[in-house]
């Protein structure tokens, strides 16, 4: 008896189904399933209207959401462009305008710069490409290129927490000079009287620069009421361990019995003073005082927990995406600011001991 052939079942497609496909199917053309797609069933006999009610469910076919939107000359694709998207920050404010466009029927595409200020032009020509709407744009600004590039596309633009000075456009921030005297106040409050803004490079970053020039004036203003106050700025970078600690052991010699105090400029900051502290076997609070800005999950367990300066990152996220659909909807009014106050959290990292500071040599 001959050995039967089997024939080998065709291998599964995994290619998306098309309208072509489906018209294919019905035995109409695409333009019938267009009208059928629309909603136009009104202009379809039942039969055929079935017909490709039936194809569509065969195939699993779906329509793409943005070839819809592109037919409409909208994708319903916002553009948001991250100075870093390790920084906490950057995190919180992307979920919380992820929220606000998931309501308003709008889908995120995230562009991470790496704190690389230039791509910002590039990120903006590659968010482009993919028709997004509009831009939220969180960059360090030091990219002229960028104004121009968004400008050229005339899609609507809003910034968060730094400015761009060459970019008309709505600005969505922390109240920075509010926030830093929040921190300021509260370590001369706690008795602390030698002061050290740490930062990471300042130049041409608002937000940055808006924080050390609110810290300087406060160290100004108060020091005529209070003896003793003193206060300098060290900016930091990731790849100088031995520069922070150096510039930690000089503010403690600079106090000299006084208790020395450290604002940080954002959580990444944070956690590089706090390493610091731990390669000199400092404790937080009685060796050096720290209040920190941003509020992050792991705040309150890192030694006596950390003191913080809130932000409403979410809120800032959420208003951000609310500004931009605004302008999509066809609002057209002068470029608006929104400042939101910052949040004292006040932990053990701010609280000194009631011995004294006894300085490293």
């Amino acid at each position: 008896m001959p050995t039967p052939k089997i024939k080998p079942l065709p291998a599964p497609s995994h290619a998306r189904a098309t309208i072509a496909d489906v018209a294919r199917e019905a035995g109409v053309s695409k333009a019938t399933v267009s009208r059928f797609l629309n909603h136009r069933e009104t202009l379809l006999t039942p039969d055929i209207a079935a017909r490709v009610e039936v194809a569509i469910a065969a195939l699993a076919y779906s329509p793409s959401p943005m070839a819809q939107g592109l037919k409409r000359g909208r994708s319903r694709l916002i553009g948001l462009v991250v100075a870093d998207v390790t920084n906490p920050f950057s995190v919180a404010v992307l979920r919380g305008a992820e929220k606000a466009c998931q309501q308003a029927g709008y889908l995120l595409m995230l562009f991470n710069l790496g704190n690389d200020s230039r791509r910002e032009s590039e990120a903006i020509k590659a968010l482009t490409a993919y028709q997004v709407d509009g831009f939220i744009l969180n960059t360090l600004g030091g990219d002229a290129g960028a104004a121009a590039e968004a400008a050229r596309h005339g899609k609507p633009v809003v910034l968060v927490d730094r400015r761009h000075h060459d970019m008309q456009a709505d600005f969505v921030s922390i109240d920075n000079a509010g926030a830093v005297l929040l921190g300021a106040r509260h370590l001369v409050e706690a008795g602390y009287r030698e002061l050290l803004f740490v930062s990471e490079p300042i130049k041409n970053v608002s937000s940055r620069m808006e924080r050390e020039a609110a810290f300087r004036s406060f160290v100004s203003d108060a020091a005529t009421d209070i003896a003793g106050l003193h206060g300098s700025t060290f900016e930091c970078t990731d790849d100088d361990s031995a520069g922070l600690d150096k510039a930690l052991q000089s503010l403690r010699q600079r106090a000299e019995g006084r208790l020395p105090g450290v604002i940080s400029s954002n959580a990444v900051v944070t956690l590089r003073v706090v390493a610091a502290m731990a390669r000199l076997g400092w404790r937080l609070g009685a060796d050096l005082g720290l209040v920190g800005f941003d509020e992050t999950e792991w705040s309150p367990f890192i030694g006596p927990g950390l003191t913080t300066i809130a932000q409403p990152t979410d809120e800032l996220g959420r208003l951000a995406a609310g500004c931009l659909i605004e302008r999509l909807k066809g609002l057209d009014l002068p470029p608006r600011q929104i400042l939101l106050s910052g949040r004292l959290v006040a932990r053990g990292s701010s609280v000194p001991e009631a011995s004294p500071v006894i300085l490293q040599t």
